[in-house]
Parts: structure tokens; sequence; C-alpha cells
């Protein structure tokens, strides 16, 4: 089975692992610290925090930035559900926004229409590893004075101009989960600019512990989000080979634009030249008289192992109950959501690979 994707894990990654396990200091020590350091310095941020998941620094996202019950909070209607379910968390409400179809990251030019005197802050997720127009979610933040908390859980390496993603707004969120370009199992990072925002998120991620004249103390009730070091460990060396993950992932993207490029029934990923997608996904949009579902069953017939991108949080139950949401309000991201399809991508393939899932897809659609 050709798998849809596979953590990149190297001797390397397994003997720092070893060598965590075998000192028995596992939680918050040296490989934490490195992990935090190499991402700042990646970066160019001043803080950054390694914790237990991608959701985990979305929610003390949120609570380093007090919102909560009565506030509102922008966020994409295609996206893991995990971006609205923390505005959940915290009290707040979810104000959901379509997509469009190049990018599959917020429409940009629905935003200002969804803004209310409540509306908090805005949630741009960079969808694939496809940097949002963050152009123009900052003019709109500051014409509304509103923060930005950035999804770029699957985007570590996208730019959006000449700046990485993540960096544009007060928080930025990243995820470690074993889909992405590296991995520390689950894990996640949170990185800010902002000095008061990174004692809040330092407190809350460690139980709300402070330090004062060497004396410990707890402020607030805070949470456990804090990364061990052997996950730490695991994910440095990845880090230090990112840019030649993400280079072989653009690669085989664009084998596979050379392959489905001029399929008619196919949309394939568009680029655009003032931003770099580093593809998390390569995820195609098949058109309406393709049965999505059909064609995963039939390619994992042919042992290609796909699956659809992300959600439509219009469409799932808990939001369409809560906030009354209909299909219709987001047709964009129901549209991706069932004719979304998500390819292999990763180090685990070769040319081969790609030109075997691609010419196995164009021999299915001909059916149709």
């Amino acid at each position: 089975m050709i798998k849809l994707s596979k953590p990149y894990i190297t001797d390397q990654c397994i003997s720092n692992v070893v060598e965590v396990l075998r000192s028995g200091n596992l939680v918050q020590g040296q490989f934490v610290n490195q992990l935090e350091n190499d991402v700042k310095s990646y970066l160019g941020v001043k803080h950054a925090f390694a914790v237990s998941s991608g959701t985990a620094a979305l929610h003390l996202a949120l609570i380093a930035l007090g919102i909560g019950p009565g506030d509102e909070v922008i966020v994409p209607a295609f996206t893991f559900p995990a971006t609205a379910n923390v505005v959940e968390l915290v009290g707040a409400t979810t104000v959901l926004v379509d997509i469009n179809l190049d990018d599959f990251c917020i429409d940009t030019s629905k935003i200002e229409q969804a803004i209310t005197p409540k509306t908090k802050a805005i949630m741009p997720v960079h969808e694939f590893g496809q940097a949002a127009k963050m152009d123009d979610i900052i003019q709109l933040a500051q014409k509304y004075n509103l923060n930005i908390v950035e999804d770029a859980a699957c985007a570590l390496g996208a730019e959006f101009g000449s700046k990485k993603v993540g960096t544009f707004g007060e928080l930025g969120c990243f995820s470690l989960h074993p889909r992405k370009a590296i991995t520390s199992g689950e894990g996640g990072i949170l990185v800010t600019n902002k000095d008061d925002i990174a004692e809040k998120v330092a407190m809350y991620r460690n139980h709300g512990i402070v330090y004062k004249d060497s004396k410990l103390d707890f402020e607030v009730a805070g949470l456990n989000y804090r990364l061990t070091d052997f996950q730490a460990a695991l994910c440095i060396p990845q880090l230090e080979m990112l840019t030649e993950l993400i280079e072989c992932r653009i690669k085989q993207a664009n084998f596979y634009n050379d392959f489905l490029g001029c399929t008619s029934n196919i949309k394939t990923p568009v680029v655009f030249d003032n931003r770099k997608m580093v593809f998390q996904t390569y995820h195609i949009l098949l058109s309406d008289d393709i049965n999505r579902d059909l064609l995963i069953a039939t390619l994992k017939e042919h042992e290609i192992e796909v699956n659809f991108g992300a959600q439509a949080l219009n469409a799932l139950k808990y939001y369409s109950n809560k906030y009354s949401y209909k299909y219709s309000d987001c047709p964009n991201a129901f549209r991706a959501r069932v004719q979304g399809l998500a390819l292999p991508l990763g180090m685990h393939l070769n040319d081969a690979d790609i030109k075997y899932i691609s010419s196995t897809i164009k021999k299915v659609l001909c059916k149709y």
C-alpha cells in the first residue's frame, strides 16, 4: 500500500530519543529548550513554546489574549475542527467565513461583513501549507483593532511575500502531528513577538506556575500543555532537514501537476507568485460529476491510500446544531469537503510512485 503520508524518522531521531530515555529526564529538558531556540531562529521570532499539540497551541493563544464569553472569533469554514473547537472551549462564539477554491484559505473579501462589535480575533488557517492572504487580513485587523491568531498547523516554512507564516499576527500556532512535514508524534509550537503574551503562555502552559525571587507560586488555574523531552529530541533532526523535506514535497507536487494538470475533471493546487507553499498536503478538487468517495475506495483497491482534505465546519453536527449553519452558508467549504482529495506526498515516495498514482487516477476517471 502506498501510504498517504509517513513520518521521516532518521537514525539520529531514534538516537536522540534513546539518549533522553536513558537519561531519565523526560520532561521540559535540554531538547525542549533546543527545539524552542531552533524554531525561534528559523522563524525569526522572540518567543517559541513547545506544547503538547497544535490544538494546545491554539487554545493557549486564545487564553493568552483573554478571549472568552461574549467575544466572537472569525474562523474559516474549511479546516480541521480544532481551529474552531478552541474558540468554543474558551466560551467565545465561532463565526464561520467561507473559503475560496484557489488556495482553500479564508476568503478575505467576505471577512469584513462578518465583523461585529463583539469580534476580537481573526484566525486564518494556512490550509495544506498554503499561506492565506495576510495583507488583506492585517489591513482588516488594524482597521477594526482585532487580534490575529495564525493557525499554521500545516505550514511551517510557508511564506507570504518574504515573511514566514505564523509571524504576522499576535501569535502563530504550528502542529507536530505525524501528518506534518516534521513530527514529534503529538506536539505543537506556539510563537509570538510580544513579551506580555509570552509571559501568559509560559504560565498557562505549566499549571499556572510563576517563579519570583527564586520562589514558586501558582498565579492562575493553568494547564499541563508541556512537550516531553523525548518528543522534542525526535523532532530536532527533522527540523534541521526541513528545507530538504519541503523541497522534496515541492518537487513531488510539480510532478503531480505535470501528470494531472491537463485532466479536465481535476483542479490541481494553485501556486501564487508571492507565496511559498510547502505542500503539507497535495490537495486536488474533483468536478461535481465524480463520486469522490467511490474514487477513494477504488484507489484503495489499487494499493493507494488517499483521503479527503479537511472538514466543512458548517456541515458538522455541533456547529450546525448550535449556530444553525446550513451547507449553503459556506458553499465553497462544503464543496471542498465533498469533492476534495488528498494524495500521497512525502519522503517515503519516489517518482515512480507519483507516476503510478497519477496514471491510476486518470485511468479510473476515464470511466466517468
